[in-house]
């Protein structure tokens, strides 16, 4: 679930993945926050990949060693646990994993990469302004994104060199130092914000991007393609 307090926000946002999982022929399992240790390790057990989804907290900056920005929202730390078991567990078992938006986050964190607390007092001031981040699920493309050729997200996405793919975009926090065993694979070309990762060890899928392509599965194919790639990998691995 997104978040563990803003039951609200959690119940509005948590239906779009679920749809996602399901066009692209998987059964969505939803992990509580509120569970027991044993309780959430028992329900991943029969679950044969990890979808992290956004959500509306912010990491706590403790975990990956930095002063607190003012603009950093309020930590959600239940679901900060839960992301972190389900991380562990896919790590364990080769699980495919997929994040998007905040999950990329977590993702970076638990490999021990940082956070940018806040992009705008990260920018440079000539660029600060040249993409709004921030823009909102009500704006369907606020920017685009080049993917690296020879990555597993532009096999993916049926990018080519030099193809800016269009996403949307609802975060104020990136990645920054990148975590063991992930690397950069998109950048939004204004800015150089890092808009995907991916991980390096062959055979496990790992791919986070900081977009919300589960906004997107109805229109876009590249969007219900980043989604089919978790199911066929969650087959693959079964």
């Amino acid at each position: 679930m997104p978040h563990s307090t803003d039951r609200e926000y959690s119940e509005r946002a948590i239906p779009q993945y679920e749809q996602a999982v399901t066009l692209a022929g998987g059964e969505p399992v939803r992990i509580p926050l509120d569970q027991s240790k044993d309780a959430v390790l028992k329900i991943v057990e029969s679950c044969d990949g990890v979808l992290l989804p956004g959500s509306n907290a912010d990491i706590d900056p403790a975990v990956f060693r930095r002063p607190r920005s003012p603009n950093t929202a309020a930590a959600d730390p239940q679901r900060h646990e839960v992301d972190m078991l389900l991380l562990e567990d896919a790590y364990t078992r080769r699980k495919p994993v997929l994040g998007i938006c905040y999950g990329l986050q977590s993702l970076n964190v638990f490999r021990q990469g940082s956070l940018v607390q806040h992009i705008p007092d990260f920018l440079p001031e000539e660029t600060r302004s040249r993409v709004n981040h921030e823009a909102g699920k009500k704006v369907a493309v606020a920017h685009t994104v080049e993917i690296e050729s020879n990555s597993l997200l532009a096999q993916v996405a049926g990018s080519r060199s030099g193809q800016a793919l269009p996403v949307n975009s609802s975060h104020h926090q990136s990645a920054n130092a990148i975590g063991e065993g992930l690397r950069i694979v998109a950048r939004c070309p204004d800015d150089g914000i890092i808009e995907a990762l991916e991980g390096t060890s062959p055979g496990h899928f790992v791919l986070a991007v900081q977009w919300h392509p589960e906004r997107s599965v109805e229109q876009d194919e590249a969007s219900r393609a980043i989604f089919a790639a978790l199911m066929d990998a969650a087959r693959g691995r079964r």
